[in-house]
């Protein structure tokens, strides 16, 4: 069965990996695991993400996808959980198609006709919660415009939405911190970064980013702390192993240089690193 990287899924789904990866981690959408501990996509998951990003293109918010989506999982296991799942009406809600029928999330609540008046008067969730789910809204909103130079700014004040919200949120913190860094501020990027692995010690793209930070100031070995702690992290990740190499061929460590253009060429053969890969292996002795 063909395995898909997340790469590849973020591509052929149109969505940045940045979100993919957070999706993957709030377990929106879940990969199949592989090979024991190696951990991928298949055709059924990459489906799952085309129907998620159908669903946010169809106006439904993803806090009501999330909401009935774990809903599906709790209370019909049987159902395909985001293949499953239709935007239906106007204003459209989430619906389940199962066995040719729709229904609600729950699979219970369009027939429970006497329980309607008290369903009617939904219960507010605790403060907190309330407070997370506004918080991961502006992070969304985030998402959606720091991928353009003229909507940074509003990126970063949607983060910071997001931080006065839930200043635990990590990956709010390093988003922010990515955008801190393309607006050339780059301490209150790094600071962004340091806030994120203090709350994640193990946050791959916090790490990584504050590895090549570090190696643009010249501190290639505090560089390399940071991205062996990303390898510890998510050792199948493709660019740590590419920043591991080249950071290790600064320091002369050509060897385990080596070793992670090796790995490298395991996980991903094709593409720009491939090639720097192959070259860098084809040119030393046999």
């Amino acid at each position: 069965m063909t395995a898909y990287t997340l790469g590849d899924v973020a591509r052929i789904c149109g969505v940045s990996p940045r979100r993919l990866r957070y999706w993957e981690r709030t377990a929106l959408v879940l990969a199949s695991p592989r090979d024991g501990s190696r951990t991928a996509f298949d055709f059924r998951d990459l489906v799952s993400v085309r129907s998620l990003v159908g669903l946010l293109q169809g106006g439904l918010p993803l806090r009501r996808i999330r909401k009935g989506l774990d809903l599906v999982r709790e209370r019909l296991p049987q159902v395909d959980s985001l293949a499953a799942l239709r935007a239906w009406g106007s204003p459209p809600r989430v619906v389940v198609r199962c066995e040719g029928r729709l229904m609600e999330p729950d699979g219970q609540l369009l027939l429970d006709f006497h329980a309607a008046p008290a369903a009617a008067v939904a219960e507010l969730p605790p403060a907190g919660e309330f407070s997370q789910r506004l918080a991961l809204q502006w992070f969304e909103r985030g998402c959606d415009l720091d991928g353009e130079r003229a909507s940074y700014a509003e990126a970063a004040r949607a983060y910071e939405r997001a931080l006065e919200l839930d200043p635990h949120f990590a990956d709010a913190h390093c988003n922010l911190g990515a955008v801190r860094y393309n607006q050339s501020r780059r301490d209150d990027a790094r600071r962004c970064f340091e806030r994120t692995v203090a709350l994640v010690p193990g946050h791959v793209e916090a790490n990584l980013n504050l590895g090549a930070l570090c190696e643009e100031d010249g501190r290639d070995e505090r560089a390399l702390g940071y991205y062996r702690a990303a390898l510890e992290s998510n050792p199948l990740l493709p660019d740590t192993h590419v920043s591991l190499a080249l950071v290790y061929e600064k320091l002369g460590l050509r060897r385990t240089a080596l070793a992670h253009w090796k790995r490298l060429l395991q996980l991903a053969p094709n593409g720009h690193w491939a090639d720097v890969a192959r070259r860098r292996l084809s040119s030393q002795p046999n």
